[in-house]
Protein backbone atom coordinates (compact mmCIF):
# COMPACT_ATOMS: atom_id res chain seq x y z
CA UNK A 1 0.00 0.00 0.00
CA UNK A 2 1.30 3.66 -1.12
CA UNK A 3 1.59 6.53 1.63
CA UNK A 4 -1.50 9.15 0.76
CA UNK A 5 0.12 12.73 0.54
CA UNK A 6 -1.44 15.45 2.20
CA UNK A 7 0.04 18.87 1.72
CA UNK A 8 1.73 20.71 4.49
CA UNK A 9 3.07 18.05 6.33
CA UNK A 10 6.62 18.04 6.68
CA UNK A 11 6.83 14.29 6.49
CA UNK A 12 5.11 14.04 3.54
CA UNK A 13 7.98 16.40 1.76
CA UNK A 14 10.48 13.84 2.66
CA UNK A 15 8.68 10.63 1.80
CA UNK A 16 8.47 12.53 -1.74
CA UNK A 17 12.31 12.92 -1.93
CA UNK A 18 13.00 9.32 -1.32
CA UNK A 19 10.44 7.84 -3.80
CA UNK A 20 11.13 10.73 -6.77
CA UNK A 21 15.38 9.75 -5.64
CA UNK A 22 14.70 6.45 -7.30
CA UNK A 23 14.91 8.36 -10.61
CA UNK A 24 17.99 8.99 -12.03
CA UNK A 25 18.66 11.76 -13.93
CA UNK A 26 21.31 13.64 -15.06
CA UNK A 27 22.68 17.20 -14.03
CA UNK A 28 22.60 20.33 -16.12
CA UNK A 29 23.54 23.82 -15.53
CA UNK A 30 20.67 26.25 -16.99
CA UNK A 31 22.78 29.78 -18.03
CA UNK A 32 21.71 32.37 -19.27
CA UNK A 33 23.44 36.44 -19.88
CA UNK A 34 21.71 39.20 -17.92
CA UNK A 35 22.06 42.91 -17.58
CA UNK A 36 24.69 42.27 -15.04
CA UNK A 37 26.21 39.72 -16.45
CA UNK A 38 26.34 35.66 -16.56
CA UNK A 39 23.65 33.97 -14.36
CA UNK A 40 23.09 30.05 -14.04
CA UNK A 41 21.87 27.71 -11.61
CA UNK A 42 22.12 23.72 -11.38
CA UNK A 43 19.06 21.41 -12.68
CA UNK A 44 17.64 18.08 -12.18
CA UNK A 45 14.18 18.65 -14.38
CA UNK A 46 15.43 19.25 -17.91
CA UNK A 47 13.65 16.71 -20.73
CA UNK A 48 13.85 16.95 -24.06
CA UNK A 49 9.93 18.09 -25.20
CA UNK A 50 8.96 17.46 -29.19
CA UNK A 51 11.16 16.64 -31.72
CA UNK A 52 9.27 18.57 -34.71
CA UNK A 53 9.57 21.55 -33.68
CA UNK A 54 12.63 20.73 -31.44
CA UNK A 55 11.39 21.88 -27.64
CA UNK A 56 13.23 20.96 -24.35
CA UNK A 57 11.88 21.71 -20.94
CA UNK A 58 13.24 22.48 -17.46
CA UNK A 59 11.63 23.36 -14.33
CA UNK A 60 13.29 26.78 -12.48
CA UNK A 61 11.90 26.79 -8.50
CA UNK A 62 9.34 30.22 -8.51
CA UNK A 63 11.91 32.12 -6.11
CA UNK A 64 15.51 31.27 -8.09
CA UNK A 65 16.85 34.96 -9.17
CA UNK A 66 18.78 33.54 -12.10
CA UNK A 67 15.25 31.97 -13.65
CA UNK A 68 14.19 35.59 -12.67
CA UNK A 69 17.16 37.30 -15.15
CA UNK A 70 16.74 34.18 -17.86
CA UNK A 71 13.09 35.02 -18.35
CA UNK A 72 13.74 38.37 -18.59
CA UNK A 73 16.57 37.76 -21.02
CA UNK A 74 14.51 35.25 -22.94
CA UNK A 75 16.93 32.93 -24.00
CA UNK A 76 19.07 30.09 -21.95
CA UNK A 77 21.58 27.50 -22.70
CA UNK A 78 21.17 24.34 -20.74
CA UNK A 79 24.59 22.65 -20.32
CA UNK A 80 24.70 18.81 -19.56
CA UNK A 81 27.28 18.06 -17.30
CA UNK A 82 29.98 15.58 -17.83
CA UNK A 83 30.75 13.08 -14.86
CA UNK A 84 33.82 14.92 -14.39
CA UNK A 85 31.78 18.21 -13.00
CA UNK A 86 30.63 17.09 -9.92
CA UNK A 87 32.15 20.66 -8.59
CA UNK A 88 30.88 22.30 -11.01
CA UNK A 89 27.06 21.34 -10.26
CA UNK A 90 28.34 21.98 -6.55
CA UNK A 91 29.53 25.69 -7.67
CA UNK A 92 25.83 25.74 -9.08
CA UNK A 93 23.80 24.63 -6.92
CA UNK A 94 24.33 27.14 -4.55
CA UNK A 95 22.92 30.22 -3.65
CA UNK A 96 24.61 33.70 -4.15
CA UNK A 97 27.82 32.67 -4.84
CA UNK A 98 29.90 34.11 -7.82
CA UNK A 99 29.04 30.96 -9.99
CA UNK A 100 30.72 32.07 -13.07
CA UNK A 101 34.29 33.02 -11.10
CA UNK A 102 35.75 29.59 -11.32
CA UNK A 103 34.06 28.13 -14.11
CA UNK A 104 35.49 29.17 -17.91
CA UNK A 105 32.49 29.60 -20.39
CA UNK A 106 32.25 31.03 -24.36
CA UNK A 107 29.00 32.69 -25.65
CA UNK A 108 26.35 30.18 -26.88
CA UNK A 109 24.71 31.70 -30.36
CA UNK A 110 21.98 33.49 -27.99
CA UNK A 111 24.44 34.91 -25.65
CA UNK A 112 23.90 32.29 -22.85
CA UNK A 113 27.14 30.76 -21.12
CA UNK A 114 28.15 27.57 -22.90
CA UNK A 115 30.25 26.20 -19.30
CA UNK A 116 34.04 24.52 -20.57
CA UNK A 117 33.54 20.61 -20.47
CA UNK A 118 30.31 20.39 -20.69
CA UNK A 119 29.33 16.92 -22.43
CA UNK A 120 26.94 18.74 -24.84
CA UNK A 121 24.88 21.95 -24.55
CA UNK A 122 21.63 23.03 -26.01
CA UNK A 123 20.93 26.66 -26.76
CA UNK A 124 17.50 28.02 -26.67
CA UNK A 125 14.78 30.68 -26.42
CA UNK A 126 12.05 30.53 -24.15
CA UNK A 127 8.66 29.74 -25.29
CA UNK A 128 6.03 29.62 -23.02
CA UNK A 129 6.17 29.27 -19.13
CA UNK A 130 3.74 27.49 -16.39
CA UNK A 131 3.67 27.96 -13.18
CA UNK A 132 3.25 24.51 -11.31
CA UNK A 133 3.03 24.44 -7.45
CA UNK A 134 6.90 25.80 -6.38
CA UNK A 135 8.10 25.60 -10.09
CA UNK A 136 7.75 26.89 -12.79
CA UNK A 137 7.93 24.40 -16.51
CA UNK A 138 9.83 26.40 -19.07
CA UNK A 139 9.46 25.19 -22.53
CA UNK A 140 12.46 26.26 -25.09
CA UNK A 141 12.40 26.44 -28.64
CA UNK A 142 16.39 25.08 -29.20
CA UNK A 143 18.28 27.31 -31.58
CA UNK A 144 21.18 25.72 -31.37
CA UNK A 145 22.69 22.00 -30.51
CA UNK A 146 26.61 21.63 -29.43
CA UNK A 147 28.59 18.89 -30.22
CA UNK A 148 28.97 16.07 -27.83
CA UNK A 149 32.64 15.13 -26.19
CA UNK A 150 33.37 11.71 -25.46
CA UNK A 151 32.46 11.59 -21.95
CA UNK A 152 29.77 9.79 -19.56
CA UNK A 153 27.02 12.04 -18.13
CA UNK A 154 27.04 13.14 -13.93
CA UNK A 155 24.22 11.26 -12.96
CA UNK A 156 22.55 11.94 -9.51
CA UNK A 157 20.64 9.10 -8.01
CA UNK A 158 19.16 8.76 -4.18
CA UNK A 159 20.23 12.17 -3.33
CA UNK A 160 23.64 11.77 -4.24
CA UNK A 161 26.26 12.05 -7.51
CA UNK A 162 26.33 8.41 -9.18
CA UNK A 163 28.45 7.09 -11.93
CA UNK A 164 27.44 4.64 -14.67
CA UNK A 165 29.78 2.45 -12.54
CA UNK A 166 27.86 2.44 -9.17
CA UNK A 167 24.60 1.85 -10.97
CA UNK A 168 24.17 -1.92 -11.69
CA UNK A 169 23.31 -2.77 -15.39
CA UNK A 170 22.07 -6.39 -14.39
CA UNK A 171 18.69 -5.44 -14.47
CA UNK A 172 19.20 -3.74 -17.99
CA UNK A 173 17.32 -5.63 -20.88
CA UNK A 174 18.97 -3.53 -23.77
CA UNK A 175 15.91 -3.36 -25.32
CA UNK A 176 15.43 -0.47 -27.82
CA UNK A 177 12.54 1.48 -27.10
CA UNK A 178 11.42 3.70 -30.20
CA UNK A 179 8.78 5.61 -28.26
CA UNK A 180 11.68 7.47 -26.82
CA UNK A 181 12.41 10.97 -27.82
CA UNK A 182 15.42 10.78 -27.61
CA UNK A 183 16.17 6.80 -29.01
CA UNK A 184 16.18 7.16 -32.94
CA UNK A 185 14.39 4.84 -34.72
CA UNK A 186 16.20 1.84 -35.38
CA UNK A 187 15.35 1.78 -38.77
CA UNK A 188 17.32 4.89 -39.30
CA UNK A 189 20.32 3.57 -37.14
CA UNK A 190 23.35 3.03 -39.74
Amino acid sequence: MGTRLQRGRPEVGARYRSVLGHFCTGVTVVTGMSAEGPVGFACQAFAALSLDPPLVLFCPQRTSRSWAAIASAGSFCVNVLAEDQREVSTVFGRAGTDKFSTVSWTPSPTGAPVLDGALTWVDCRVSVVHEAGDHHVVVGSVVELGPVREAQPLLFYRGRYASHAELDPRGWSGEVLDNLLTWQRQSEWS
